[in-house]
This record gives structure tokens, C-alpha cells and sequence, in this order.
């Protein structure tokens, strides 16, 4: 298995020192493999799309502003 190195933040490895039970490395694996397994989903499903990026930002500009009105509509009632 291929070894890779990662930086963290001075505050979050002080953190990370004060929980030295954790076996830190198998998070960063999990989280990792599970947000690469994510985007392979997702190539498997936009492989045959026909969208342009401009026709996806328009769709990802709708959906955000239903939800923010779905929300909005919540917090008033």
C-alpha cells in the first residue's frame, strides 16, 4: 500500500498529541477513501451527460436557491 504524507495545522496537532489512543492514520484512510469513492460515483454517473459546465452551474444555482428558500420559509413559520 502507497504511503502519503499530510500537514496539519498547529492547533489540530496538538489536538490530534492529547488523543494519542487514536489511530489517526485510519481515519485519514477512511475519510479519504471515502470521498475518492464519492468522486468515482460521480464520474460513473456525469459519463454520458451531455451538459455544458455553464448549463451545471445554472442547475447548481437553482437547487441552492431552492433550498435557501425552502429554509428561509421554515425559520418564518
Amino acid at each position: 500500500m502507497p504511503n502519503i504524507t499530510l500537514s496539519v495545522p498547529a492547533d489540530i496537532h496538538m489536538i490530534m498529541k492529547q488523543h494519542g489512543e487514536i489511530r489517526w492514520s485510519e481515519i485519514a484512510r477512511r475519510a479519504i477513501s471515502d470521498y475518492a469513492k464519492k468522486l468515482a460515483l460521480l464520474d460513473t454517473l456525469t459519463q454520458e451527460s451531455e451538459l455544458t459546465e455553464e448549463e451545471v452551474m445554472a442547475l447548481d444555482e437553482k437547487v441552492k436557491e431552492g433550498i435557501y428558500k425552502h429554509y428561509k420559509r421554515k425559520q418564518s413559520t
